[in-house]
């Protein structure tokens, strides 16, 4: 017989807090592309697992995502850290994208902190800023709660999206930092990069910031109840912005270099959780 999502998580929540040593942690921070180099610099690693010693967890398949969870001491509060994540575009379905937030939650995260690299809509945004998602467009034609209803013990599957990203959330980013800017995600199946057109599209509909990742994995967080923030950094301007080109090399590099201030604003942020 085959498990449900919801049953899958739940195993694999129960094998993680087993291997944790069930100790609380203050939220589940997933570190995307360009995210990587910020993971050591967070706090001290008390336990790290690869998430195949986990049920039902994929393994990553794209550089700058290394497929492992650790559970971080910064400045004296735990946290979750999952180190990469897999995509649609990996041939993943819904919910094996959205399985480790499922996982993390139930687990006890009350907040989850998702973050990515993104492409830049704005002119005026550079290469190594950090944005805050005040909202997002889901553009990749599917979500997490397609399928066979949830369970009834997790609600309906109907959820409400308004206030997705949390505003509480972001006010205490923005004491990290306060030149945070905000917008709005588009998230794509990908892996292509998007055609100047469709930036003109998405410029048009309202988006600052446009990825391949993301806005499933805030449907499933917000859908068990978690609160969420959200992160992108930018590391390239958008097809047509400019005429520079797009590389998946650049992201990684616009990661590294801003390594240390993704690490303060997030370390900064769990310290006001």
């Amino acid at each position: 017989m085959t498990l449900d999502p919801y049953e899958l998580a739940e195993w694999a929540a129960e094998v993680l807090a087993k291997r944790i040593g069930r100790v609380p942690h203050l939220a589940a921070v997933v570190l995307g592309s360009g995210w990587q180099d910020a993971a050591a610099r967070l706090g001290r690693t008390e336990t790290e697992l690869s998430t195949g010693e986990l049920p039902a967890f994929s393994r990553p398949t794209v550089a700058g995502h290394e497929g492992a969870i650790r559970s971080v001491d910064v400045g004296g509060r735990r946290v979750l850290v999952l180190l990469g994540r897999v995509h649609l575009y990996e041939g993943r379905s819904p919910a094996e994208v959205v399985h480790p937030i499922r996982v993390a939650v139930l687990a006890g995260c009350p907040v989850v902190v998702l973050t990515n690299a993104a492409g830049g809509l704005d002119p005026a945004m550079h290469r190594g800023q950090a944005v805050l998602i005040r909202d997002q467009i889901n553009l990749t034609g599917a979500s997490p709660l397609s399928g066979p209803p949830p369970p009834k013990k997790y609600g309906p599957r109907f959820v409400d999206l308004t206030g997705l990203y949390s505003a509480e959330l972001r006010d205490l980013a923005r004491e990290v930092d306060p030149s945070l800017t905000e917008g709005v995600y588009a998230g794509l199946a990908g892996p292509q990069y998007e055609t100047p057109a469709e930036i003109a599209m998405l410029h048009g509909a309202g988006a600052q910031l446009v990825g391949m990742s993301t806005t499933l994995e805030a449907i499933a967080a917000r859908h068990l109840g978690a609160a969420v923030l959200g992160v992108s950094l930018v590391t390239n301007h958008a097809a047509g912005v400019t005429h520079a080109p797009i590389d998946h090399v650049e992201v990684l590099e616009a990661g590294a270099a801003a390594a240390p201030a993704l690490a303060r604003l997030i370390a900064g942020f769990v310290g006001r959780l």
